[in-house]
C-alpha cells in the first residue's frame, strides 16, 4: 500500500483550552510530534486555548508553524505573530480554503462548533471527492465518543454509507492517529447510498 504524503497537516482545535488537563497536554504532545516528525503545522493562527497551545510547542520544538486567521478575528483569538508564517485573510472561507491548499491531511482535537463545523466539512468535500487527503480526529479522553456514535447512527439509518464513515480515522493516540493517516485509501463509492439501500 502506497503511504500518503503528509508533509503538512492541519489541525483544528479549540480556542479555549477546555475543561480538563488532558486535553492541551494531548495538544502538547501532537505538536511535538508533528515537529519531530518534520511534518509542517497548519492553524487557525491564534495564540489562545488549544490553538496556542499546540502552536507554542511545535514552534518550541523547532518545527514549522503557518497560522491563518481572519482579519476580524485577529482579536480576538489573538493572533499569534510568533509562527513562522502568519496569513491574515479576509473571511473564514478565505482561511479554510487556504487551510485545504496547505495541508495533505487533517486532524481535529477538542474544539467547539468551529472544531465541529472544519471537521465536517473536510469529510463533505472527500466524500464528494472534490479532495481525498485523510482527515484524523484525535479522541481525548472520549470528547468525541457523543459525535462518533451519530457517525455510526448516521450509517444505520442509511443516511451516511459506511465506506465514507470510514473516512474518518479516529484514535486516542497521536501516534497511531498519525500512523494510521499515512496508510489512508480513500473510499470508492461515488454515492451516499447504493441503489437499493435507499
Amino acid at each position: 500500500m502506497e503511504k500518503q504524503q503528509l508533509n503538512s497537516i492541519c489541525v483544528y482545535c479549540g480556542s479555549n483550552t477546555g475543561a480538563r488537563p488532558e486535553y492541551a497536554v494531548a495538544a502538547r504532545t501532537l505538536g511535538i510530534l508533528i515537529a519531530d516528525s518534520e511534518i509542517r503545522l497548519v492553524y487557525g493562527g491564534g495564540a489562545v486555548g488549544l490553538m496556542g497551545v499546540i502552536a507554542e510547542s511545535a514552534m518550541t520544538a523547532g518545527g514549522e508553524v503557518v497560522g491563518i486567521i481572519p482579519r476580524a478575528l485577529d482579536r480576538r483569538e489573538i493572533a499569534n505573530r510568533r509562527v513562522t508564517t502568519l496569513h491574515v485573510v479576509e473571511s473564514m472561507h478565505e482561511r479554510k480554503a487556504m487551510m485545504d491548499q496547505l495541508s495533505d491531511g487533517f486532524i481535529a482535537l477538542p474544539g467547539g462548533f468551529g472544531t465541529f463545523e472544519e471537521l465536517c466539512e473536510m469529510l463533505t468535500w472527500s466524500q464528494l471527492g472534490i479532495h481525498h487527503k485523510p482527515i484524523g480526529l484525535l479522541n481525548v479522553a472520549g470528547y468525541y465518543d457523543p459525535l462518533i456514535s451519530m457517525f455510526d447512527h448516521a450509517v444505520n439509518e442509511q443516511f451516511l454509507h459506511p465506506d465514507h464513515r470510514s473516512m474518518l480515522i479516529d484514535s486516542d493516540d497521536p501516534v497511531a492517529l498519525i500512523a494510521r493517516m499515512r496508510t489512508f485509501s480513500p473510499p470508492t463509492v461515488t454515492k451516499w447510498l447504493e441503489r437499493g439501500e435507499e
